[in-house]
């Protein structure tokens, strides 16, 4: 997906999935191993905080927080 960023879950994880890449961007020509700092520096460069992967590609992702609710507020009665 070009352009669009989706939402994906994983251990019920949610993670906004902004790039995908083939792993075949990041192998090492010849040896057959994949070039795992270039992996983090493209993570960085992106401004995401996670990448996760499947069998094809590499999805550079930002990881959703979880809310967390607060009860003591009030509203201003001015």
């Amino acid at each position: 997906m070009i352009g669009i960023d989706y939402i994906k879950y994983v251990n019920d994880q949610a993670y906004v999935v902004k790039r995908e890449l083939p792993i075949t961007k990041f192998e090492i020509k010849g040896a057959g191993k994949l070039n795992m700092e270039l992996v983090q520096a493209y993570r960085d460069w992106m401004g995401c905080d996670h990448v996760l992967r499947n069998q094809t590609h590499f999805m550079f992702c930002e990881t959703i927080e979880e809310v967390v609710e607060e009860d003591n507020w009030e509203l201003d009665a001015n």
